[in-house]
């Protein structure tokens, strides 16, 4: 297929799938902090069946990383930052890109640090996987390619990582869209033991703590990277093309160090670097959110994640929590992105 070809049958798939987004639900601006329950589109094995790549896949150096990106939209448009999670990759938002790219924005996809074509610039520098680190790399984005203000979306680390850039540099951020909400944490926070089924769910934080389960995971990768998928939206039948086009993404150098050492790090079994230390204290005392918010949910999320009225109080400015129904997971904007791009365009037109 031609270049010219490919992106008329993108921006085709995706002015129609916006259209389909917009249809049942209309175009309300975020009213009240009431949830709201929002089916998603009946889907098959991959969401849309449209969107296989995306319009560009670009470099840029920022801050300790020379970090990959997929980009779409129109160049003067305005931002906005996609940020995937751990099991996952920028294929999470595949189907996402081109709806709000048919809208308008400029969308920017980013590998996190560990994560396909994101590399260190240097060999000594730590690979951290720390919250404030992650979201420090998005900040150096935003410097690198000149952007002022964006709208950000993320589920998994990158929910913690939108988090933290609203909750420390929210002059950066325009409004937010966070799937499973308040995600900040702290080592301090993290000392207190969970009720014993709460805790049978991170069962793989704990086995990352031993070096049994560094080496398992470094020789296993493919393997655990699909359990955790499965376990995490079970009723997400993706197909085997599907996972392949992620599975790169989980060979980088880079992955299992960063991987271990987040998780170790919220156990407090690891340190983090001093130059965080200011940032981490700050996050410690869970600042609240004043930017406009749109929180998210999928009703049979298998992995851990807070119930919504634990966390609302959080966000202080305008603010909706929605319930994505009809068997949506973890993995929500890959599985229900016409609710996930619907809930940007909304958030960002408050």
């Amino acid at each position: 297929m031609s270049d010219e070809l490919d992106r008329k049958r993108r921006h085709f798939v995706g002015a129609t799938a916006l259209g389909m987004a917009f249809a049942p639900f209309g175009m309300n601006a975020i009213a009240s902090s009431k949830p709201g329950t929002v089916p998603a589109p009946a889907t098959g094995t991959t969401p849309l069946a449209g969107a296989t790549s995306f319009h560009s896949l670009k470099q840029v150096k920022a801050g300790v990383l020379d970090i990959g990106y997929a980009e779409d939209g129109p160049a003067r448009g305005p931002v906005v930052i996609l940020v995937h999670g751990w099991p996952y990759d920028i294929y999470s938002f595949v189907d996402v890109a081109p709806i709000l790219a048919a809208a308008g924005y400029r969308v920017i996809v980013p590998f996190l640090r560990g994560y396909g074509s994101t590399t260190f610039l240097s060999a000594d520098t730590p690979r951290n996987g720390q919250q404030a680190a992650i979201a420090a790399d998005i900040l150096a984005l935003m410097d690198a390619l000149k952007i002022k203000k964006a709208t950000l979306g993320g589920f998994d680390w990158g929910a913690r990582t939108v988090n933290i850039m609203a909750a420390l540099w929210p002059e950066r951020c325009k409004a937010m869209v966070s799937v499973s909400g308040y995600l900040i944490g702290s080592q301090e926070a993290n000392k207190k033991p969970l009720p014993p089924k709460a805790e049978l769910q991170w069962w793989y934080q704990f086995y990352f703590a031993t070096e049994r389960g560094r080496d398992g995971y470094a020789q296993h990768t493919r393997d655990f990277v699909r359990l955790i998928w499965e376990q995490a939206s079970p009723q997400w039948h993706f197909d085997d093309a599907t996972f392949e086009r992620s599975a790169p993404a989980f060979t980088n150098p880079d992955h299992v160090a960063v991987s271990i050492h987040n998780y170790r790090w919220r156990l407090g079994l690891a340190e983090g670097e001093p130059q965080f230390d200011a940032l981490e204290a700050k996050l410690a005392t869970f600042p609240s959110i004043g930017i406009p918010t749109i929180t998210m949910e999928g009703d049979a999320n298998g992995a851990p994640h807070p119930d919504p009225a634990n966390y609302a109080k959080k966000f202080t400015g305008k603010y909706e929590h929605r319930l994505i129904t009809g068997g949506i997971g973890h993995n929500l904007p890959q599985e229900a992105p016409q609710a996930f791009a619907k809930a940007i365009i909304d958030v960002d037109k408050v």
